[in-house]
């Protein structure tokens, strides 16, 4: 059926003597429908795809409205592969015929599916870039002018092989390695061709495009199955570089298990940028480490899962003056030696492993979890930049971090539910195939190839298990040479730490009352040195992550004022004497301050007590000025029996414990 209906659209295409290339619309609709309709007995002419390949990047033929062959790149004796949906049996039309196919209307300027996909700033950016390798004039072979150029000056490809193997790059950046899939961009074609990536699926394909038999389990076919799987290093990155903006982020995350000896967890909150010692490289900048609640031991650690405060978290980060994103997570994976605790066992290399089997699951799972947008992919996305650190011991028993991805290989195979981990950490087993209605698993033939002691190339299968080094892509990491981090400010506790580092409210109201934030002043009104000097200094404590984390679920603050907290936290420049002026005018900051101020310990009056005789001029002893002042506050109040909040200003019926509104203590 398939094979019919191909034959047919192209008997009218390469069939036509017209001086002008006819459009996709036309080669379409200008077809009798019967024709199509004649191949099967249920199909859906909206849903027509037509793809260059058998499985995998089929586009919506109505998408390509308005296109001629020419603009998509098909020449005469280019194979193109039609597939269909059926109409359901229960969705007939008013006269119970399927509705014809010149019904359809497509509007002509429609745009395609993958051109609406908003991409990140650093795709953005090399979208515009040349992105060629410079090089300078070869004084031993160029004989030109210093303005002309040859084939030894002239500038390279982003993927030559030679410039690569030179600089010890192993992997191509991932734009690299698109424009060296991509074809020639000419006037014509530059903006009307396929997209070249197309996303691995190792699932059956349910229902069967062939529509000859019923769907998995219950049958399967050549047109439906997956092909054999050969597994191979993954030729590119989708992250080069992974940058800690400051070495401090490090040394809080270590902290936790310096004093408990268990393992820990964090997400890497950051950015992407442009890598310039890789073509058309990325590298992903970390500036926090947010840590979910997690329960650690000293081989291993428990997550809550699902993270529950996953959204909040990411609006936030979103909400900064650069825009933040979860670009990774970390995790420590460190044990002190018997003989010598002040070393670390080192576990992680390349005759044991770099990422256990277990490991390399969870990765492709998040990294299935994260998938990056991109308008080179039918599908709108592909891949993922989310990078897995480690925290390991070295082999001279110091700490130093380890960072990798998984292929897409890797994440597809996890995807179709093909593999899973093994009691040997280097080792990843294939399950096996399973024709169960409520499990059904389909596994095709997986191979992998490596080198035999003799030197030769050898192709072998998969099964039972394989190393799970196939599925691995290194990434490179370092710190930056002047720190600059997005938050100046590591002082409060981090988040889900109980017992080490605890969270709460009493310690930002005593900070703030430290640092004197209620007589703190915007820019018009403060324009003293005295008042430029507190503007700084509580920019510089409030620039925290783990702070404004914390105060997102105190609800003191509105949403819209979380907002503005945060771009005041990640300013460019708290220097700025403008830069609280916005959060000082919102009345969530004055809730704050004010409660801060009210909350405040009562000090001893700085005038000497009254003296009790005239002829004795000796100063009241402090603990008895104490005790008078406390039984005249008692006396004043009703025999102690209410109670004013000194927070909220609550009549409380009792004098003793908290208040009955806010909590706080009422003395």
């Amino acid at each position: 059926m398939l094979e019919t209906l191909t034959s047919l659209l192209f008997k009218r295409v390469l069939g036509s003597e017209d001086a002008r290339s006819p459009t996709i619309q036309q080669c379409l609709f200008e077809l009798d429908p019967k024709m199509i309709l004649e191949t099967t007995s249920n199909a859906d002419p909206s849903s027509i795809c037509i793809s260059e390949r058998p499985r995998g990047g089929e586009v919506n033929i109505h998408t390509l409205a308005n296109r001629t062959l020419e603009d998509l790149g098909l020449k005469h004796g280019d194979l193109v592969f039609v597939s269909y949906t059926d109409i359901p049996a229960e969705a007939p039309s008013e006269n119970g015929r399927l509705a014809p196919t010149d019904d359809l209307t497509v509007p002509l300027q429609s745009k395609r599916p993958w051109e609406l996909v908003a991409e990140d700033a650093v795709d953005t950016h090399y979208r515009k870039k040349e992105g060629k390798i410079p090089r300078s004039r070869d004084t031993r072979f160029c004989k030109h002018g210093a303005n002309a150029m040859c084939d030894y000056c002239m500038p390279l490809e982003p993927y030559d092989a030679e410039y690569h193997s030179k600089n010890n790059i192993k992997h191509l950046s991932f734009h690299s390695y698109l424009r060296k899939i991509s074809p020639p961009s000419t006037a014509t074609s530059s903006s009307a061709t396929l997209p070249p990536l197309v996303p691995l699926s190792y699932k059956v394909k349910i229902p069967c495009p062939s529509g000859g038999h019923p769907p998995w389990p219950a049958g399967i076919c050549t047109g439906c199955q997956p092909s054999a799987i050969t597994l191979q290093p993954q030729p590119f990155r989708m992250v080069d570089h992974l940058e800690f903006a400051d070495p401090t982020i490090i040394d809080r995350f270590l902290h936790a298990w310096r004093r408990t000896a268990t393992q820990r967890f964090g997400w890497l909150l950051g950015r992407y940028e442009p890598y310039d010692e890789v073509p058309l490289g990325i590298k992903a900048v970390v500036e926090a480490i947010h840590e979910p609640t997690q329960e650690g031991e000293l081989d291993g650690l428990s997550l809550g899962l699902p993270w529950e405060d996953e959204a909040r978290i990411r609006n936030l980060a979103e909400s900064a003056t650069f825009p933040l994103m979860i670009v990774g997570q970390i995790f420590t994976d460190l044990t002190p030696d018997e003989n010598d605790k002040t070393k670390l066992v080192y576990k992680r290399h390349q005759g044991s492993y770099f990422l256990s089997s277990l490991e390399a699951i969870w990765a492709a799972q998040q990294q299935l979890r994260y998938p990056t947008p991109s308008r080179s992919s039918p599908t709108g996305s592909f891949s993922s930049r989310l990078v897995t650190a480690v925290l390991s011991g070295t082999e001279e028993g110091g700490v130093d971090v380890q960072a990798y991805q998984v292929s897409e290989q890797a994440c597809a195979m996890v995807d179709a539910d093909m593999i899973e981990a093994s009691v040997e950490p280097g080792v990843i087993r294939v399950k096996d195939e399973d024709r169960a209605v409520d499990t059904a698993r389909y596994v095709p033939d997986v191979f992998f190839r490596y080198k035999n002691e003799y030197g030769l190339e050898v192709k072998k299968s998969a099964k039972p298990c394989f190393p799970v080094e196939y599925l691995i892509v290194n990434v490179t990491h370092g710190f930056p040479k002047d720190p600059a981090p997005l938050f100046r400010s590591t002082t409060f506790p981090i988040e889900n730490r109980p017992g080490l580092e605890d969270q709460n409210l009493e310690f930002v109201l005593r900070e703030l009352q430290r640092l004197r934030a209620f007589e703190v002043l915007d820019s018009n009104h403060g324009t003293t040195a005295k008042d430029a000097s507190s503007r700084l200094q509580l920019a510089q404590w409030l620039s925290d992550w783990h702070l404004v984390s914390f105060l997102g679920t105190v609800d003191f603050l509105s949403p819209s004022e979380m907002k503005v907290l945060v771009r005041t936290a990640t300013a460019p420049s708290i220097e700025d004497s403008s830069v609280l002026d916005e959060l000082l005018a919102t009345n969530g900051w004055q809730t704050l301050v004010t409660i801060a101020r009210e909350s405040g310990a009562p000090q001893r009056p700085s005038v000497p007590a009254p003296n009790i005789s005239s002829s004795n001029n000796d100063e009241i002893p402090p603990e008895l000025f104490d005790q008078m002042m406390d039984d005249n506050g008692n006396a004043g109040g009703g025999a102690g029996t209410e109670t004013v909040c000194p927070h909220c200003t609550f009549l409380n019926s009792h004098s003793d414990g908290d208040c009955d509104v806010c909590g706080l203590p009422l003395h």
